[in-house]
């Protein structure tokens, strides 16, 4: 249907009645917000206002409000274990304390917050996962060459807090990699400087302590501001190509240390004992010697004295001497044949029932000794006859 048609639109595209209304007037939205801002500072159609409607004081006032609030954002809190670094354009100010603080806000001060109670931690050699476990070896930083030309792989955790703020803020240009970078050439310098032995037994702490001096000297001379607190040598191996072999080598070491120890333990049981038996057969002989000697000159002061008594009366030191050794002899025997002169017959004396029966009857004081009793009497018919006897036997 067109639109000069009976019921049609009635709208002439040319007539203008069509038309849309357009976008606001800029000029119109700019001249209504200055009347607005106008009332509001009181300005209101007085003469004072000027071509953009605003009168001094209303601009006075808006000064001073934006002029407060730029002040307002100079205000900074720095937290516990932290430190302010102030700086002016750039050149340092002050270093401020926990709590709150003004500078000039910016551009004219700013402030860098530095912790100085964080433990930071530099990997060396390996990179680790968030529970510090060893994920991977980083070749590059790991192999060292040690003072024997063997190659090692070792892996080192170093430790670290700012000490000054200044000093870590301005002095040094990236103070973690240049750490970082001296951690890596001290390391290298030590093991450089030892054996692959000594880098992987004994000397493991003895090089992480030299380690952590050479960083500290060389920070301090950089003035970093960083404090090194420990040194940890994670790992020293030798190269996985090789490690099949060194622990082949490791374990000959520990046998043949084993081996020594073992032989230590048995000279340290078997020597003792030796010169204990020594001691004690050299003190035996001693006595011995002691005792001989005392002896003997015993026995010459006694035959001196007994030869003296002899020239005095031969016949009865003679008697003596016979009966003290019939007394020696008869004292160490319990049986005693006793050959009665011009006789067959040998008496036997059983000293040992004697002895017995003596010791039994010892409760029986009152009865008399059966002295009188006459020995047992033993046919020796054929043993001993009578042209045997002597006068020596008959005593």
């Amino acid at each position: 249907m067109s639109w000069n048609e009976p019921g049609g639109d009635k709208k002439d595209p040319w007539s203008g009645q069509n038309k849309e209304e357009g976008p606001p007037d800029i000029d119109e939205a700019i001249r209504s917000m200055q009347e607005k801002l106008g009332k509001w500072f009181g300005s209101g159609n007085s003469g004072g206002t000027d071509e953009n409607g605003l009168s001094p004081k209303a601009f006075g006032l808006a000064a001073i409000v934006a002029l407060v609030v730029w002040a307002a954002t100079g205000i900074y809190i720095v937290d516990q274990g932290n430190r302010g670094v102030v700086t002016r354009f750039g050149q340092y100010v002050e270093t401020t304390e926990p709590g709150p603080h003004w500078r000039f806000p910016t551009p004219i001060e700013s402030v860098d917050v530095v912790n100085v109670e964080q433990q930071r931690f530099i990997e060396v050699g390996y990179r680790s996962s968030g529970r510090q476990q060893a994920v991977g070896t980083v070749a590059r930083e790991a192999l060292m060459l040690t003072k024997d030309e063997n190659i090692v792989d070792v892996r080192l955790a170093v430790q670290y807090q700012i000490k000054d703020a200044k000093d870590f803020v301005f002095n040094v240009k990236g103070p973690s990699p240049t750490l970082k970078q001296v951690v890596e050439a001290a390391e290298r310098g030590v093991i450089g400087k030892s054996t692959m032995d000594f880098v992987l037994t004994e000397g493991r702490s003895e090089i992480a302590s030299e380690v952590s001096q050479e960083i500290q000297t060389i920070m301090d001379n950089y003035g970093a501001g960083v404090h090194v607190t420990s040194v940890n040598l994670q790992d020293a191996q030798p190269p996985e190509e090789v490690q099949g072999a060194f622990e082949d080598a490791i374990k000959a070491r520990e046998d043949e240390q084993r081996l020594i120890n073992e032989a230590e333990a048995y000279s340290n049981e078997v020597i003792p004992k030796a010169r204990g038996a020594a001691a004690r057969m050299t003190q035996e002989a001693e006595g011995y010697q002691a005792r001989v000697i005392a002896q003997s000159k015993g026995e010459s002061s006694r035959f001196r004295q007994l030869l003296t008594e002899y020239e005095k009366a031969p016949a009865v030191t003679r008697n003596r001497l016979y009966i003290e050794a019939m007394e020696s002899v008869l004292s160490k025997t319990e049986t005693v044949m006793v050959d009665v002169k011009g006789g067959n017959n040998l008496l036997y004396l059983p000293l040992d029932k004697l002895r017995g029966a003596d010791a039994s009857k010892n409760i029986q004081r009152s009865r008399p000794a059966a002295v009188d009793r006459k020995p047992a009497v033993r046919s020796t018919t054929g043993l001993r006859t009578s042209s045997r006897g002597r006068e020596g036997r008959s005593r």
